[in-house]
């Protein structure tokens, strides 16, 4: 598994991969207003990428279960100083987190080099003939539903099989647009309606997904399943559970996490991936 584009190149195999987040919002789930600052955006995206990041994704709109859009407008005020601020003064890939092309297109002539998709290419057909042209990485990522509805009792007959089919039909949908082959990643979605069981089973079941043959990238980070677990915890609380799912997580198969705590990431990680290799590079 590598990613090579443009400047990059991210060698897969050799580690399990950080996307650290961040969110430029006053309302995401877990830091919304943390960052809304873009100076104090990107003084976080530094620090990130200090601890450890491999990737940044930044993102303008909460797509928190229930939350309502944002204009395309509003999105790129939030996000483009940043992306133009950060991209000059780091040397690891940019990832714009939107589902409208509009934004990625922004968010590509500033700077970003990946963009991530939590429809999956769906919720706007421009987003591929954006991420063709420019020959990015793109993250098809499984969503039933959209962010307002997709808590809305969430039902599979089959869940890993009926979200493989949706990332498989994703992957033609870029492949026939032209995305290069070898940079197409794959995300369940966790969290993107799915109840607390249906998170647990894609966990648990992760590695089924490595037979798609792209790179897995998942995104447990500080999501609700982890606060029940804890006890109905806040999302600022969740840090060793998250790092538990993120552990097993790698050690199943994911070949990029998506977290917001890189520093602590990094450090499990060392670990999981020793074990899965049976080495270690200090």
């Amino acid at each position: 598994m590598r990613l090579t584009w443009r400047d990059f190149d991210l060698d897969l195999s050799s580690k399990t991969h950080i996307m650290g987040i961040l969110n430029v919002t006053p309302d995401s789930f877990s830091d919304g207003g943390l960052f809304y600052e873009p100076e104090r955006a990107v003084e976080h995206g530094l620090r990130m990428i200090e601890d450890g990041a491999d990737i940044i994704d930044i993102g303008g709109e909460s797509t928190r279960p229930g939350s309502e859009p944002v204009s395309e407008d509003e999105e790129i005020k939030r996000v483009i100083p940043v992306i133009r601020k950060l991209s000059v003064q780091c040397k690891v890939p940019i990832s714009i987190d939107t589902y409208k092309s509009k934004v990625a297109r922004a968010a590509i002539d500033a700077g970003a080099s990946i963009v991530n998709d939590i429809s999956g290419l769906r919720f706007d057909p421009e987003m591929k003939k954006i991420v063709a042209k420019n020959r990015l990485p793109v993250v098809i990522m499984h969503i039933k539903g959209t962010p307002k509805t997709m808590q809305l009792n969430p039902v599979y007959e089959a869940l890993i099989p009926e979200i493989m089919d949706y990332l498989r039909e994703g992957i033609m949908i870029a492949r026939e647009a032209g995305v290069p082959e070898d940079l197409i990643i794959i995300d369940p979605g966790i969290g993107f309606g799915k109840t607390f069981d249906h998170n647990l089973e894609i966990i648990k079941n992760l590695r089924e997904f490595t037979y798609l043959e792209k790179p897995v990238l998942i995104g447990p980070s500080r999501k609700a399943f982890i606060g029940k677990i804890l006890g109905d915890v806040p999302p600022g609380m969740r840090l060793e559970g998250t790092l538990a799912a993120v552990a097993i997580a790698a050690y199943n198969g994911a070949n990029i996490v998506r977290v917001h705590d890189v520093r602590e990431a990094v450090k499990v990680l060392k670990v999981v991936d020793a074990i899965k290799r049976e080495r270690i590079s200090i």
